[in-house]
């Protein structure tokens, strides 16, 4: 899944695709790369971002939508948590709408991916970007967000969504700390246990400066792609990352040491 971020205060790329042009050229580009699926985003939620209206998120987004659905060939996904915005985004040819939230700030995007017949990710977080790691306090890392995974998915099935449709993300860097974050990661074999496909976002996020050091988010791509080596082999389905071409590399290098056989 590449990144697109249509935003201007994004942490790894704020304001580099706020033109439609050079938006589409990103995507053209991601897609020729090899990602699968192009995730597109009008409001940062980076830790301590303030929240932006769903007219303002639609004004980001929909211009660049309209050029995308004529020139990509991979899904679309619409990456926000408000009902409004996902209805714009579905009604233009989106497949997927990637909610921060777990449907826990508005239930009535539930009715509008069904309305639609789309697909689902549901991300665990708490709090509001703008104070999440208020909220980033744990007893059991891998308990306690496989728990709010599954409440998520319980919201969504009871809105009629169907279970095929749902992803599941554990949500690196939301309402976590570096340690919660690479616990959160490790803990993918258990959260597997929901029975739903698992969606990965390490790329370039802040956790990762815990191992190597603080350097700006560009520069953390090496430390992404081990990130994202790890979460394959530890089951995930899906990684999505701004470095689309050296990400496909570690993707297909874990893809094989997974699926080896003894010789």
């Amino acid at each position: 899944m590449g990144i697109l971020n249509v935003t201007p205060d994004s942490f790894a790329d704020g304001g580099l695709h706020l033109d439609p042009g050079a938006a589409e050229a990103a995507a053209v580009e991601m897609e020729a790369r090899g990602a699968d699926v192009i995730d597109i985003g009008g409001e940062s939620t980076r830790p301590g971002s303030d929240a932006v209206s769903a007219d303002e998120e639609i004004a980001r987004i929909q211009p660049v939508l309209e050029r995308l659905g004529r020139s990509l060939r991979v899904p679309i996904s619409i990456d926000t948590s408000k009902p409004a915005v996902a209805e714009m985004a579905l009604d233009r040819g989106a497949a997927l709408v990637n909610d921060v939230s777990g449907l826990r700030y508005d239930l009535a995007l539930a009715k509008i991916v069904v309305r639609y017949g789309a697909g689902l990710v549901l991300m665990h977080s708490r709090g509001r970007s703008r104070d999440m790691y208020r909220d980033a306090v744990y007893a059991s890392v891998t308990r306690e967000v496989r728990d709010e995974l599954c409440s998520s998915l319980d919201r969504a099935l009871t809105a009629g969504v169907a279970r095929d449709a749902i992803v599941l993300d554990p949500g690196l860097g939301f309402a976590k700390r570096p340690e919660h974050s690479y616990a959160a990661l490790a803990a993918l074999p258990e959260l597997a246990a929901l029975g739903r496909p698992l969606l990965v976002g390490p790329s370039r996020k802040s956790f990762l400066a815990a191992a190597i050091g603080d350097r700006p988010a560009p520069l953390r791509d090496t430390a992404t792609a081990a990130a994202v080596t790890a979460a394959v082999l530890l089951g995930a389905h899906i990684v999505r990352v701004h470095a689309v071409a050296d990400m496909v590399e570690a993707v297909r290098v874990a893809d094989a040491i997974r699926t080896a056989r003894e010789i």
